[in-house]
């Protein structure tokens, strides 16, 4: 038996995976050892993120749109693509963002509530990266409520008319087409929207602290014209939207135990090096206490993703139990990044070591996709049964 806890695999967690699932997270380690971590810190600094180069790669990999069925999709279970969005965030938060938006929030609501004729049009065209998508719900004034939206899409005979706009939009200003949720006469529903339309423009969001290989933007649609085959036909309502978001949360909650083990590998590393009163920081008993409750923190998050993940290939899963994951794992990696980087004090703040950088991604994380507050409430009326929000 080793003398220390083996850190890529806490808990031995990754035994209870099988052949093909150890082979897509061996495969996606390896793309981001290679393509990914000798740049990004410079991405990051600079702001950038080579989506169109990567998204082909990622599309031959298997990883856009993989836990969906048919149009050229992988087809692969639940724990699969979890542990590819686990190696996906080790990399960056940023990479796994862009991975998990074409695949549960743009893909998923064409294959899911999309008409014949809008899968075949886009769906192999996603899953290879030859297309790229974004999901337009949130809104300026309207994020944590999108029922309050105020993107109005109106009937012009056969046509819709669609003017308003969204922000915090990953991809947005590079997308070929957005899936935007929009208020109609008859409630909710969504659109499949080519940015080429006239009156649709896409601006970047700049002066980012987080998620800065990433790019963001903000979406505005000045009367833009959208036939009637631009409506997802078998959906109305917020239930829409709110289940690609359940898709996506669920890779976050797998996502965010890549982050904290690159934190926590981090400051293992560092405190065995590092020499202070003549002997290694990791000799001290403060630093061991703090790799200690970072590694049983980290541990309990890959035991909760790893567990939905059955739960989800079982066909059990519930929006509640994803907003348990999304809410106890990551608050648990920020936590494990914050205590990360006073191990490896000033060193922790530069951009040579991936600390800081997860730690300022993870802020981001702590709010897209259902704040920590909203996914406290949603707990809290499942054990009181009383909602604090309606």
């Amino acid at each position: 038996m080793e003398d220390r806890l083996r850190l890529e695999d806490l808990l031995r967690l990754d035994d209870r995976l099988d052949g093909d699932q150890r082979l897509i997270r061996d495969t996606v380690r390896s793309f981001v050892t290679d393509r990914v971590l000798p740049h990004v810190g410079d991405w990051f600094e600079e702001a950038t993120f080579p989506a169109r180069e990567l998204a082909p790669e990622l599309g031959s990999l298997g990883l856009l749109g993989m836990h969906l069925q048919g149009y050229g999709c992988a087809g692969t279970d639940a724990i699969s693509y979890g542990v590819a969005c686990r190696e996906l965030e080790a990399g960056d938060s940023g990479l796994r963002s862009f991975v998990s938006v074409q695949g549960s929030l743009a893909m998923f609501p064409i294959w899911r509530y999309g008409s014949p004729e809008q899968k075949e049009e886009w769906l192999p065209r996603m899953a290879a990266g030859e297309a790229i998508g974004c999901f337009g719900l949130t809104e300026p004034d309207h994020g944590s409520d999108p029922s309050g939206m105020r993107t109005y899409a109106k009937r012009d005979g056969s046509d819709w008319i669609l003017n308003g706009s969204k922000m915090w939009i990953t991809n947005g200003s590079i997308a070929d087409v957005a899936v935007v949720w929009a208020q109609t006469d008859d409630g909710i529903r969504g659109f499949v929207v080519p940015t080429d339309t006239p009156g649709f423009s896409a601006p970047e969001i700049h002066k980012k602290m987080s998620l800065r290989a990433s790019i963001t933007a903000s979406l505005y649609f000045d009367d833009v014209r959208l036939p009637a085959t631009a409506v997802l036909p078998d959906v109305s309502g917020l239930k829409g939207p709110l289940s690609c978001l359940s898709e996506a949360r669920y890779g976050i909650v797998w996502g965010v135990v890549g982050a904290a083990r690159a934190c926590l590998e981090a400051a293992v590393a560092y405190a065995k090096t590092r020499v202070q009163f003549s002997k290694p920081i990791g000799a001290f008993q403060l630093t061991q206490q703090k790799l200690a409750w970072m590694y049983v923190a980290a541990t309990q998050a890959g035991l909760t993703a790893l567990h939905l993940g059955s739960l989800k290939d079982a066909g059990q899963l519930e929006p509640r139990q994803i907003s348990f994951g999304k809410l106890a794992n990551v608050r648990a990696a920020l936590d494990i990044a914050r205590q990360a980087r006073t191990i490896l004090g000033g060193n922790g703040i530069t951009l040579e070591y991936p600390v800081i950088r997860h730690m300022n991604n993870l802020e981001s994380v702590l709010t897209y996709e259902g704040t920590e507050e909203i996914h406290t409430l949603v707990l809290g009326e499942a054990l009181t049964g009383l909602s604090a929000y309606r």
